[in-house]
């Protein structure tokens, strides 16, 4: 029997190429979107093509590259194997599975040709699962607008839910803890570092750092860790504009330059780890870290296709799909 149930995967995006020209084509697409930056359109274009794109390329390029393994792009990989693992879990507990695709919200492949594997299939249903726990305007609605807009050329769309946010989830906060309980080192402080957005996005009402926050509470929580064991700061900021503080570069020098000389870091705002955890976390952070007179770091992975994490988004998804399929009173 034809599967009545599409599930969309969809992640952030990646550059084809660790290159200066496939980072440029990446850039331009992400910082183009409005829910990304948010600053008039036209002054920002300006700027994004004469002051931006010129330059960031091919700093981004080589960071890139320190990172790059021979399969890809950690994150396409990544994803594709927490996809693989999807299925085969769908396929392992029920009848009539559900088909599964993925799409990059930027680059390839995209959100429209992932759903394009679906348009023949006479979906029933379509069940979106954005690999972002924390929910934001910059990524789970950015998403949401490119599956919209593909949908929007669709002869018939079918009933649509969203897995808009899991950052509480019982399960989701269970993983968490057990890969941090696996850590090597004898961590004194273990340091949660989550993408940052700009200051003004929280002030008009994103709700993603107070998200950020509770998932870092519940998981100190599970793992009793006293309240000096563990912090949160926000990584990845850009240009002059005040982000959600404390920036993460920061912590990792006062961590290092204390009294917390042997630390962990985890990064639980991302399903698959990445540029931003494994270049600048991974490397970078740990520079900053022993640098300021730190002795033992280590970053400890994102569950990726875990199967702790593989069993959360599935129940997830079949939740949804099973209040779909509950006629209404």
């Amino acid at each position: 029997m034809p599967a009545t149930t599409g599930v969309l995967v969809v992640n952030l995006g990646t550059p084809d190429a660790p290159t200066p020209a496939a980072v440029k084509r990446f850039l331009a697409e992400f910082l183009s979107d409005p829910r990304v930056v948010d600053l008039p359109r036209l002054p920002w274009q300006i700027v994004l093509r004469t002051l931006v794109l010129p330059f960031r390329p091919k700093r981004s390029a080589r960071a890139y590259r320190e990172i790059w393994t021979a399969a890809g792009s950690p994150l396409l990989t990544g994803t594709e194997a927490l996809v693989r693992a999807l299925a085969g879990r769908f396929a392992a507990l029920a009848p009539d599975p559900p088909a599964i695709a993925m799409g990059m919200t930027y680059g390839n492949p995209s959100i429209s040709l992932a759903l394009q594997s679906f348009r023949d299939r006479n979906l029933e249903r379509l069940v979106v699962l954005p690999l972002f726990p924390q929910y934001s305007a910059t990524t789970t609605a950015a998403a949401l607008d490119r599956v919209e807009a593909a949908l929007a050329h669709w002869p018939s769309v079918p009933e649509i839910a969203v897995i808009e946010d899991y950052h509480a989830d019982a399960d989701h906060i269970a993983a968490l803890a057990a890969s941090i309980k696996s850590a090597r080192t004898s961590w004194k402080h273990l340091l949660f570092s989550f993408h940052g957005i700009p200051r003004r996005y929280a002030v008009a009402g994103d709700p993603y750092g107070d998200r950020c926050q509770t998932t870092a509470r519940l998981v100190a929580e599970r793992l009793a860790l006293p309240a000096e064991g563990w912090s949160v700061a926000f990584q990845s900021r850009v240009g002059g504009a005040k982000w959600l503080a404390p920036y993460t570069a920061d912590r990792l020098r006062e961590l290092g330059s204390g009294g917390s000389k042997r630390i962990a870091v985890v990064c639980p705002g991302f399903a698959v780890d990445c540029l931003e955890t494994l270049e600048e976390i991974a490397l970078r952070g740990q520079a900053t870290f022993i640098g300021a007179g730190g002795l033992e770091f280590e970053y400890i992975p994102a569950l990726n296709d875990d199967a702790a994490q593989v069993a959360c988004l599935a129940r997830l998804v079949r939740e949804r799909v099973n209040a779909a399929r509950v006629p209404a009173p």
